[in-house]
C-alpha cells in the first residue's frame, strides 16, 4: 500500500500556489489560470528535445527494419498511448500491428476506470506477451509518476526480451527513466487539480507521442515535404484531401490530380512520381517500390 508520504514526495501530486484558492474563482479567472499554466508544457517539452530526438531515431530504425512501435500504460497514460497508435493507420497508412496501444485493464479501461490492474506489474509483462513482442520492436512506457507497476513489469519484460525503451513520465528521476533506454520526462510542474495528470501531465505526454510517432513516420518516408503521401483516400474528406495532395506536390489542377490518382487506382505517391516525371502509373509504382516507398527518392533529386 502506498504510503501518504510517499503521495506527496512526487511531483505529480505537489500542490500548485497559484491554484490554492481555485473554488473560489470566477470563471473566467479559472479558464485564465488554465491556459497559463497549459503553457508551461511545451516549454517542459522543449527541455527533453534531445531525448525525444534519440526515441525517433530509435523508432525509425527499428520500423524501417520491420518491427513494431507499442505504446503501453495504465488510466490516462495509456489512454493516450493508444489514441496516438489508433491514428497512424489513417495518418501514415501503417497496419494495426505495426503500431500498438496497450492500456492496463484492455479495451474495456479506454471507457471504464479499471484503476486496480495497474498494480500487477506482471500484467504488464503478459501484456506484452500477448503480442508476442521481440528484441526488433521498441516498447514505450508511459506512466506520469513514473513508478506504476503495470508499465514497470512491462518495460522490465521488454528489456529482458531485448526490445527498445522508451519512458515517458512527468516526474524527475523516476523509476520508470532510470530502467529505459531512453527517459523523456517533460517537467510542466503541479496540476492546478492537485494530482490529476490528466491536465498538464497528459497534455505533455500526449505532445511527446505525437512527436515520437509523428518524427518516426517522417523518416521512414511517410510525407513528401509535409504532405500525407500515405494517406489512403477511403473516405469523402480523405478523398478531397489526396486530390489537394497530388496537386501541391506535382504542380498541377484538381482535373489532372483526379486522373492521375484514378490511373493509380488511388494511390497517393503513384500519382505524384507519375505526373512529376511524366511516366505510366505502371512505371511510377514500380519506381515507388524499388525506393522503398519513399517518394523523394523515388524522384531521385526532384523537388517538392
Amino acid at each position: 500500500m502506498i504510503e501518504r508520504v510517499e503521495l506527496e514526495s512526487l511531483a505529480t501530486e505537489q500542490r500548485n500556489p497559484a491554484s490554492v484558492q481555485l473554488d473560489l474563482l470566477d470563471t473566467l479567472s479559472l479558464a485564465t489560470l488554465m491556459n497559463r499554466e497549459d503553457r508551461l508544457v511545451a516549454l517542459a517539452i522543449e527541455r527533453e528535445l534531445p531525448r525525444i530526438a534519440e526515441g525517433i531515431d530509435l523508432i525509425a530504425g527499428r520500423l524501417r527494419a520491420g518491427g513494431r512501435l507499442i505504446h503501453i500504460g495504465a488510466g490516462t497514460s495509456g489512454r493516450l498511448g493508444v489514441l496516438d497508435a489508433s491514428e497512424c493507420p489513417p495518418t501514415f497508412s501503417t497496419s494495426p500491428d505495426q503500431v500498438v496501444g496497450l492500456i492496463a485493464g484492455g479495451d474495456d479501461a479506454l471507457r471504464h476506470s479499471v484503476e486496480a490492474v495497474e498494480d500487477d506489474p506482471d500484467a504488464g509483462k503478459r501484456a506484452l506477451e500477448s503480442i508476442a513482442l521481440t528484441n526488433g520492436d521498441v516498447v514505450v512506457g508511459i506512466a506520469a509518476s513514473g513508478r506504476t507497476p503495470f508499465v514497470l513489469g512491462a518495460i522490465q519484460y521488454a528489456k529482458e526480451v531485448g526490445a527498445g525503451t522508451i519512458g515517458i513520465s512527468n516526474t524527475p528521476g523516476s523509476r520508470l527513466s532510470q530502467i529505459v533506454d531512453i527517459p523523456i520526462a517533460p517537467l510542466p510542474g503541479p496540476e492546478i487539480l492537485t494530482g490529476s495528470t490528466r491536465l498538464k501531465a497528459g497534455s505533455a505526454q500526449k505532445m511527446v507521442l505525437n512527436m515520437l510517432s509523428t518524427g518516426a513516420m517522417i523518416r521512414i518516408g511517410k510525407t513528401y515535404g509535409n504532405l500525407m503521401v500515405d494517406v489512403q483516400p477511403t473516405n469523402a474528406k480523405l478523398r478531397s484531401r489526396a486530390i489537394g495532395i497530388v496537386c501541391d506536390a506535382a504542380g498541377v489542377d484538381e482535373r489532372r490530380a483526379r486522373k492521375a490518382l484514378d490511373d493509380a487506382d488511388g494511390d497517393v505517391k503513384t500519382a505524384i512520381v507519375a505526373l512529376v516525371l511524366g511516366i505510366s502509373a505502371a512505371d511510377a509504382r514500380e519506381r515507388v517500390t524499388r525506393a522503398g516507398g519513399v517518394v523523394r527518392a523515388a524522384l531521385d533529386g526532384h523537388d517538392p
